[in-house]
């Protein structure tokens, strides 16, 4: 409603008035909201949060407080070293293989780090990077989780979504378990399945129906397939190890994946800032949480604001819904021949008319996550206050490289 963004937009204002921009705040109380209704829609199973939609420390501690949230997804060993010896969890799953060397060697020195963090592997020869660091009988058992591709293959080399893991087959997902067990200084504890064309694709793109009901039928053929697939993985991966956990899933398919009998935790994280890509999903749209403000310098026409910066374009295939959207005030958009500017943004729409230079234009990131690549600090807005806290780049923690 327009008095609600009118309401918000004074709020932010007054919060972070005392600062100069660019600032990056997360509402508080949207960021609880968000929170308290994943942990309804995951029916009771816990919920990793992935650290890559948040990225601050203080807020991965703030939801891993809360009832129903366990544990943490994290993107690079280096980054899973850092939380536990940070304190934040001792319950780290690194989405993603490693080759970090120093990372091995940290982890395998330290037998509080093998304990607390799980590594991902989809081949032998992940082992082997861990093995050429350090020797099997020199090292606490490194703990394993299996990255089972999920994308649907309906014929011959028809591939729908993302490129991940070789492991898609339940036979394969079962040989690669008895090749970790055969292997000495490694311990296999988990199974993880991302179903990203379902969890990472909106169902209902704005302004494109044709397309909206096309991916809709998609994920209704994929799911039932996946769901098989995974059960039947989970049992051959059984007859070779005592797993721990079964994760699946993303905030785009929570409530559908927790619903699945194989899966023991999901995952979640972009939800709890309510990013732009989630406004194109029909089973559950977060509320906005996370925005930035930049300021107007200058009026080139009557219905023309240009604000200083702007261009925050989330990562993805290059396309209009990786633009960051202007929000506050409401009833701006870019200028089609510029778009979002690397030094400036000019804003058309009947609402430039009544900015003027000094005055701010709030706007939503595309991608959850990525907001804190651009700002050393969030300020964490709670009614008309505002706090800082630092984000992983103003920890001067560049776990991307």
């Amino acid at each position: 409603m327009l008095t609600d963004r009118i309401s918000l937009r004074q709020r932010l204002d007054k919060a972070t008035g005392h600062l100069e921009t660019p600032v990056a705040v997360v509402d508080l109380a949207a960021f609880d909201d968000n929170a308290e209704r994943l942990t309804a829609r995951a029916g009771g199973k816990p919920i990793r949060v992935a650290s890559k939609s948040v990225r601050c420390r203080t807020l991965l501690e703030r939801v891993l407080a809360r009832p129903g949230w366990h544990g943490v997804m994290a993107f690079t060993l280096p980054e899973a070293i850092w939380l536990v010896r940070s304190g934040v969890t001792d319950d780290v799953l690194v989405a993603y293989p490693t080759v970090d060397r120093a990372g091995l060697r940290e982890l395998t020195n330290h037998p509080e780090l093998a304990a607390a963090i799980t590594l991902m592997v989809d081949h032998p020869s992940h082992l082997d990077v861990v093995d050429r660091v350090t020797a099997p009988g020199a090292r606490p058992a490194v703990r394993l989780c299996i990255d089972l591709d999920a994308s649907w293959r309906p014929a011959g080399p028809l591939h729908i979504g993302v490129r991940r893991s070789p492991v898609h087959s339940a036979a394969q997902a079962g040989a690669l378990a008895r090749k970790i067990a055969e292997r000495d200084g490694f311990r296999l504890v988990g199974v993880m399945c991302y179903e990203a064309h379902i969890a990472g694709v909106g169902d209902d793109p704005p302004g494109q129906a044709l397309r909206g009901r096309a991916i809709r039928l998609m994920q209704s053929r994929a799911f039932p397939e996946l769901r098989a697939r995974r059960a039947a993985a989970v049992r051959a991966v059984r007859e070779h190890a005592d797993l721990e956990f079964v994760n699946g899933g993303g905030t785009g398919s929570v409530s559908a994946t927790s619903a699945d009998p194989a899966v023991t935790e999901v995952t979640a994280g972009s939800g709890l800032y309510g990013p732009t890509l989630f406004d194109s999903y029909r089973s559950w749209r977060p509320t906005p949480a996370a925005y930035f403000a930049l300021s107007v310098v200058r009026r080139p026409a009557p219905r023309i604001a240009t604000v200083l910066g702007g261009g925050w374009i989330a990562s993805g295939t290059p396309e209009a819904s990786r633009l960051p959207v202007p929000w506050l005030p409401e009833g701006l958009r870019f200028k089609a021949d510029e778009g979002a500017g690397e030094v400036q943004t000019p804003l058309l729409g009947a609402a430039a008319e009544d900015l003027r230079p000094g005055d701010r234009v709030w706007f939503r990131h595309a991608k959850a996550g990525e907001l804190c690549e651009h700002v050393n600090e969030l300020q964490l807005v709670d009614g008309e206050t505002s706090a800082p806290a630092l984000t992983y780049r103003g920890e001067g923690r560049a776990f991307l490289g």
